[in-house]
């Protein structure tokens, strides 16, 4: 499967966060930068330089984003006893247990926390990131959805008012990358399709709410929603969306059948 753990190259850069083994397959970066191509290419024009600059920008803030949602995931790992190691690939990371299994993580709720720790730790970045533009008396670039954010809209657009905008074009398009991949992503991360985070908090919930057909409900609910995901992507255009999840809307059925559902 595309989602899987892909095999070791040679093309892979390895390094340690603590005692966290981190691997980053040679796929990572020309994914991370084709995704981003589009909007790099429509700021800088037929300025070449300005153009890998700006890519860079955006493969470094996709790198450090997916690297806080997997290092969320293995904290959790490591608060229940579980040992973990992280990948970073062509679809994006994954966090995966290493070593005995840990009896703490034989908790439904206990697996709840670990699948919401990755999405949570993005958003904590994110809360950062904006605290410390205002901190520092800049305004906060809107990646087209703060606004509309009860409460935090209102706060955000009383403080631009007496704000000035970050003088760097780079810098103010580092921060919108920033807050544009972990807030939208993580919350697109959180949609109740597996093996996304939101689809095993579903999972965990049923199962830890004793529901018998925890398994089916949970894929048969990845599968609609993936498949409206997909088809609104093909309709916008949205080619990676709508690769991945049509592979999610596979990777459903394939659990559903599995888990007991005939056609």
């Amino acid at each position: 499967m595309l989602l899987a753990e892909p095999q070791s190259t040679p093309a892979d850069f390895h390094f340690h966060i603590g005692q966290i083994p981190v691997r980053v397959t040679g796929w990572f970066w020309p994914a991370a930068g084709l995704f981003g191509w589009g909007l790099a290419q429509s700021l800088a024009g037929d300025d070449t330089r300005t153009l890998l600059v700006y890519l860079a920008a955006w493969v470094l803030v996709v790198f450090c984003s997916i690297l806080v949602h997997e290092l969320g995931h293995a904290l959790a790992f490591a608060a229940s006893g579980q040992s973990s190691r992280i990948v970073l690939y062509h679809f994006g990371g994954l966090a995966v247990p290493t070593g005995m299994p840990a009896s703490a993580l034989s908790s439904p709720l206990r697996r709840l926390v670990v699948s919401a720790a990755g999405p949570v730790a993005q958003l904590c970045l994110a809360t950062a990131v904006i605290t410390m533009v205002m901190v520092l008396g800049y305004q906060v670039p809107d990646p087209g959805f703060l606004k509309l954010l009860p409460i935090v809209g209102n706060s955000l657009e009383e403080v631009s008012l007496a704000s000035h905008p970050i003088p760097s074009m780079l810098g103010r398009l580092m921060i919108y990358h920033l807050l544009f991949v972990n807030i939208a992503w993580a919350i697109l991360n959180l949609l109740p399709v597996q093996p996304l985070d939101g689809g095993q908090i579903v999972l965990e919930g049923l199962r830890a709410c004793g529901v018998s057909a925890a398994d089916q409900i949970a894929s048969l609910f990845g599968l609609l929603i993936a498949g409206v995901v997909a088809v609104w992507a093909y309709q916008h255009q949205e080619t990676y969306l709508m690769v991945l999840f049509g592979v999610l809307v596979v990777g459903c059925y394939q659990r559903l059948v599995s888990s007991g559902v005939r056609r």
